[in-house]
């Protein structure tokens, strides 16, 4: 995984330039005011770090949306962890259209509509995008292609992710370890309408994952890990009052690994049935509804923890 490097401005002040508003009279990495269009398009991608997010309000098609690009004229996205960097040549899919006039950024997207932003410029490669109508500003950091960390977006989002399959099934048990009643679990799903509830089932392998029987149900917790910025605790408290804990890794877009603490077991789970959320006018049939899906500013916990060793 490539390392990523969340660049944020410190650099602050206010006054208004063409096309744009600039939070500081200079810069001291030398930096000059730009026109707005050359501000957004000069990075590839624009990351919406959500847990920013200011105000009540809310623009749909920004809280949904993990990555924003500007390329003449054209608005894109990229909605889904899954394929990120992929899709779209790494943009994602096209959205809308956008438009620069008069220090403001307007964007027709092909659902929502209209949308007017102030667009703030707190330092090179971070913005802030104010909506003019409803009470919301988000946080937006720039990165060319080559440079931005595709893996490590997975971390930052790591609930969001495990909601992008229907569910994700056992492939993987390690022979160390101790027997447990995880062993018996084949099957887990983490839902986009509730955050915070997981299933799992015991049913056989191989069983279409639209046909499973959900034994049990829960509510799962994330935890960063002090010091790792690719390892996350997962925690998944049973209604029956189990509960179990796991180091939690993303081995790749469709597979994690599940290290079970109190047995010394290694579980690996491949996602199925993938969720594509397009969003392009309901006509494809990869395409499912979003609504639901927005994003909630997550305030994980941390833990002082020394991943374990293969």
């Amino acid at each position: 995984m490539k390392a990523i490097k969340l660049l944020f401005g410190i650099l602050i002040a206010g006054t208004l330039f063409t096309s744009c508003i600039i939070e500081e009279d200079f810069y001291d990495d030398g930096v000059q005011p730009v026109s707005l269009e050359t501000l957004i398009t000069d990075s590839d991608l624009w990351y919406v770090d959500y847990h920013r997010t200011t105000g009540t309000g809310d623009v749909p098609f920004v809280s949904k949306a993990f990555t924003l690009s500007f390329i003449n004229g054209r608005i894109y996205a990229n909605n889904n962890l899954v394929d990120i960097g992929a899709t779209g040549n790494g943009y994602g899919i096209q959205i809308g259209n956008y438009n620069t006039y008069n220090e403001i950024l307007q964007i027709n997207h092909v659902l929502d509509g209209l949308y007017d932003f102030d667009v703030i410029q707190i330092s090179k490669d971070e913005i802030k995008l104010k909506d003019r109508y409803s009470n919301v500003t988000y946080y937006l950091e720039g990165y060319q292609k080559n440079s931005f960390d595709y893996d490590q977006i997975f971390y930052e989002n790591i609930e969001y992710f495990l909601q992008e399959y229907v569910g994700w099934e056992k492939t993987f048990a390690s022979a160390t370890g101790t027997l447990n009643e995880f062993d018996n679990e084949n099957y887990l799903a983490f839902t986009p309408e509730n955050i915070m509830t997981f299933y799992s089932s015991e049913d056989d392998f191989g069983t279409n994952i639209d046909l499973v029987n959900w034994d049990y149900v829960g509510g799962y917790e994330i935890f960063d890990v002090t010091g790792y910025e690719n390892l996350k605790i997962l925690t998944l408290d049973y209604d029956t009052g189990d509960n179990e804990e796991f180091e939690l890794i993303v081995l790749n877009d469709g597979k994690i690994e599940l290290y079970h603490v109190s047995s010394d077991t290694t579980y690996e789970f491949e996602g199925k049935e993938f969720l594509q959320y397009l969003k392009q006018n309901g006509k494809s049939k990869e395409t499912v509804s979003i609504e639901g899906r927005k994003r909630t500013k997550v305030q994980r916990k941390t833990k002082n923890r020394e991943k374990h060793l293969k």
